[in-house]
């Protein structure tokens, strides 16, 4: 698949295990405490999660992966 119109693939597997939480609309604390990391690890995860999918906030996510079908 073409990552120029899909970044899904770009992503880490640990990047979509948090991916998966923040799409939930799992505050940061509670990811980082479910994924034994700190909150600080999970904040850098959400703007790498963030700039590669190419959206500005956790709404603009969860409908990205919906319409993609990659989640659910």
């Amino acid at each position: 698949m073409n990552t120029a119109h899909d970044p899904f693939p770009l992503l880490t597997p640990r990047e979509r295990d948090v991916m998966d939480y923040i799409a939930l609309g799992k505050p940061n604390k509670i990811i980082a405490a479910e994924l034994g990391v700190s909150q600080r690890t999970i904040e850098a995860h959400r703007a790498r999660i963030f700039q590669k999918m190419r959206v500005r906030n956790a709404v603009e996510l969860a409908h990205r992966l919906l319409s993609q079908r990659h989640y659910g």
